[in-house]
This record gives C-alpha cells, structure tokens and sequence, in this order.
C-alpha cells in the first residue's frame, strides 16, 4: 500500500511513517516545516519529503492519505482531497487499524514527562527481553528511532517468573490472573496525547488507542487553543479510563488532585499509584535523591535504581515506568536495574556542544511546568554555575498568553532570562517584567544570540528550550561565542 502523510514530520506522524514504512508500505509525506530530529530519521528511511501542501501531490494516486491534525480547512492539498473524494484518514486511526489490534497496548499520558517516560518503559521491557514495539515523540538514545513494530508476536520476559500484581485501590482487582492476561498480547509502547486527533476527528487522539495498561502521569492545563479549562481536559483523561479493561491497570500519579478527580468519575481497572506516602502499603515510592533512590512499595523495599538522569520529575517518571512494566510481567526489581542503562531522549537536556568555555543545551520544554523542571534538573547538576535560559514561547498555549504570568516562576532559578518575541500578540517584556534585568527580550534569532554571546561567560550553562527548531539557534550560539573566543 502507499500512503502519502500530511504533516509527516510532526513526532507522532513521523513515527508512524516509520512504522508503516518497516511493515512494507510505500510512505511518502509532506509538511511546512522540516527540522532535526524527526527530519533526520525520515530522510534516513529514504522517506520522500515534499515541502508544503500543493494540490499537485494528489497526482502521486496513493491509496491511502493520512492527516495529522497540523492540517486545517483550508489547506490546498486537504481541499483537493475532498474535492476528489479519495480515501484518507487521521493518524491515531491509521495505528489503532493497521498496528495496534492483539498487541498489549501500554500508553502513557499526561501533560508532562510522556516522552520521557514511554521511553523509560520500552526500555525497561527491551532489557526485559520482549522486545516491545514503541511510539514515542522524540528518539530513545538507547534506541536511536522513535518507533518500530518490535516482537508482533509476543515473549515472556526474562524476569516473569519474579513479578507480582501488587496493584491497589482499584474497582475490579488484579492478581495472578490480572497479570497472565496482560501478557496475552505482545507489548507495544506508546505516547498517548490528548491533543485533538484531526481537523475531523476532535477527540482526543488517545481513545484510539485501546490501552491494556495505561500511566495517568500528571495532568494541568494546556492546550488553551481547543481545551477551555482544566475540567474539559479531565473529561478526554475520562474517556481514556473508560477504555481500560477490568484486566488492565492504571498506573497514576498519587500527587496529583486533578487525577484523582478523573478516578472519581468512575474506574474500573486495577489502579496501582506511585508518588505515595509511606503508610499506603500497595503504592511505589522513591527513598533517596533523584539520581540514586530505592524503590519501595509502601515500606518494602523491592528495588533501586543508579542512573544519569536528574530531577524529581525523572524519579517519578521511572516510578510510573516501573508500575506500568509490572503489569507485562516485569519484576519492579528488574525494572530499577535496568533503568541504570537508559539513555534518556534527545532533546531532554541534550548538551549541543560547547565554545569559549561555555555549554549549550537543547531542551524540549514548552510549558512553564516542564521549563521550571528543567531548569531545576540542570541547577541539581550544575550547582552554583550559572545558567542561562533561552527559550521561545512556540506552543499554541504559550502563543496565546494563557500561561505568560507564569514564566518568572518559571524561570526564577535561572541567573539570565532570553525570550524571543514572536508575533503572538501579548508582550514578553512586559510578562517578565518581575525578573526586572535578568530578563532580555528580542525579536529576531539572530539579535538573541548577539545578546547571549555578550552575556556569556566561561563556565557558564545556556538551555534553549523550544518545542520547534528555534531557528537553529544552537548552531548559531555555538558559531557566535566559538568566534568571540578567537
């Protein structure tokens, strides 16, 4: 079959473009923008890229279009399309079609660490020996793609024999029979978003997915461009416990209010909750630093965990991933040993390079939650040096200003701010007005590095956080401070 991808170079689709392409389909694709790393994976797949969405690719005759929900009304190729009445459909149906019936759909979902996390969990069922397929919105370093189709036909992992149920608080309960139906299927990982699924489809794109286990992370407000309020985004997180067998598990953040509140509205699973305190027995929690802890179930200790990673956000991460490689019969023990081997995801505090004395990273956050994290994860390693946070509000959420009065709580562990102003219409100087000379504001790329090059200093840390390319402004930082140094 060929099908020909709108929006291919999104992470979601582009790593579904992957995963038709290893099942022996054609793929081509087009997009608006093209940027590393998903650009890179594509092109190594010798996946044909078209820049835009000209009517004329509908003379490429696929059997099958396939829409990522960057494509609006409006678009001249999804007009022709219609136009034609030829046959196309949204990715996330696309995968739960063609990918995902009789596999153990594992899914990860929350408004922060999803990356991070599914690629914590295809990590630890790889070194469990089940070889899992994943989708995740990012490349694995310890895989070095973002999705692959893996074992269809199911293994038993190495440490089977070891694992126990151990989940609590649910309706329905788990145990030994809870836990042979999950390893009915084999594994298949994926990141589970619930931004809107098409311009066709407004749910949600993780009610597609069908998810025997399911990890409820974290939830607050984003997406102000479809969502209105927190509740609304509560109700899909809903939808998304509804499809979660009486034989599944739900692995959920014992912290978080807003979780508890879906719970609330109805659950019919086994729930396993980690983040808790001491006293509740059945529930995972973390004894020690980030980057070295036991793993404890309740007082019990079941596990530890030695790793590179940094942050409480990463503790929790590894928890959530531990709970959920349970239920496909991985031993939490196994689980945290494995964990010493995870080699995070690119664009998760990835250090670009270094010139004059001074590092620069790459990071994906976009929210003032996942930037005010990531800031503290690089404090935690850096100590007292100084860090500079770049970063550009790019999001639908951050260009519509619904989070601006956050950014100085955001930023405030960081010694120099640099926002670029972008045409979103509300005024960046004005919202970090509070960090008052620590803060600079500019309007193009190219005047934010000049300003950063001028800032720097030897033994300094600068953290551009994007979830776009940002106009290639590592490469250009490193160029700026390696000519200054000359």
């Amino acid at each position: 079959m060929h099908i020909h991808i709108l929006g291919i170079c999104g992470t979601f689709m582009g790593g579904l473009a992957a995963l038709a392409r290893e099942a022996g389909h054609r793929v081509t694709g087009c997009d608006a923008n093209v940027y590393p790393p998903m650009s890179e994976q594509l092109r190594a797949l010798d996946i044909e890229l078209i820049e835009g969405f000209d009517a004329q690719q509908l003379a490429l005759a696929p059997d099958l279009f396939v829409v990522g929900n960057v494509v609006t009304r409006g678009n001249e190729l999804m007009e022709a399309i219609l136009d034609a009445g030829v046959r196309f459909t949204s990715g996330p149906q696309w995968l739960a079609e063609q990918v995902l019936p009789g596999r153990h759909v594992l899914a990860v979902a929350g408004t922060h660490g999803k990356t991070t996390t599914t690629s914590m969990l295809a990590w630890i069922l790889e070194a469990a020996g089940l070889q899992p397929g994943f989708l995740v919105g990012g490349v694995p370093c310890n895989f070095g793609v973002s999705a692959r189709l893996g074992n269809a036909h199911g293994a038993r992992p190495a440490s089977a024999g070891s694992a126990r149920p151990g989940g609590v608080g649910g309706a329905v309960p788990g145990g030994a029979d809870s836990a042979l139906k999950a390893r009915a299927g084999s594994p298949f990982v994926i990141e589970a978003d619930e931004y809107d699924t098409a311009f066709f489809d407004k749910r949600s794109k993780f009610v597609h997915y069908r998810p025997r286990t399911a990890i409820l992370n974290n939830l607050e407000y984003d997406h102000a461009d479809i969502f209105p309020d927190l509740a609304a985004i509560e109700t899909q997180f809903h939808h998304l416990v509804r499809t979660v067998p009486r034989s599944g598990r739900l692995v959920v953040n014992a912290r978080d209010e807003a979780l508890a509140r879906v719970l609330a509205r109805g659950c019919w699973s086994e729930v396993q909750r980690f983040g808790t305190p001491k006293e509740e027995p059945g529930g995972l929690r973390a004894r020690g630093e980030p980057h070295s802890f036991d793993l404890l179930r309740g007082s019990l200790r079941i596990g530890h965990v030695e790793w590179a990673l940094l942050g409480e956000h990463n503790q929790l991460n590894a928890l959530a991933a531990i709970g959920a490689a349970e239920h496909a019969g991985v031993a939490p023990e196994a689980a945290a040993a494995a964990l010493a081997r995870f080699e995070n995801v690119r664009r998760r505090l990835e250090l670009r390079g270094q010139a004059g004395g001074v590092k620069v990273y790459d990071d994906f956050a976009h929210h003032p939650t996942a930037m005010r994290t990531t800031v503290d994860g690089l404090r935690r390693r850096v100590g007292q040096q100084r860090i500079l946070a770049v970063f550009e509000p790019r999001s639908n959420t951050m260009k519509l200003g619904s989070m601006k009065a956050q950014l100085p709580w955001a930023l405030e562990q960081a010694d120099l701010a640099f926002c670029l102003q972008g045409d979103y219409g509300w005024d960046a100087r004005q919202a970090l007005a509070p960090m008052a000379g620590r803060a600079v504001v500019a309007d193009t790329v190219e005047a934010l590095v000049a300003r950063i090059a001028a800032a720097a200093q030897p033994g300094d840390h600068v953290l551009c956080m994007s979830n776009g390319g940002f106009g290639g402004i590592h490469a250009k930082l490193l160029a700026a401070l390696q000519a200054r140094a000359r």
